[in-house]
């Protein structure tokens, strides 16, 4: 896959528009256009940093409702 498609793919899994993932990733808005866009070419490990980012915060949030349904 494209990196362009991947970054926006991951942004667009996440609902969030540019500007939420801006301040959640702390990439700036204008970064995340031009990688989108493929104006620039993010490092390699960048997408795949972001991936592991969304998974970890989803795996966070999983567990910690199943800990609130238990008690």
């Amino acid at each position: 896959m494209e990196i362009p498609k991947l970054i926006k793919d991951l942004r667009k899994g996440s609902g969030m528009n540019r500007k939420e993932f801006s301040e959640h990733t702390g990439i700036p808005v204008r970064t995340l256009e031009d990688w989108e866009a493929g104006r620039r070419t993010p490092p390699e490990y960048i997408p795949r940093l972001i991936a592991f980012q969304l998974k970890y915060e989803e795996l966070i949030k999983e567990k910690g409702d199943t800990d609130g349904k238990n008690n």
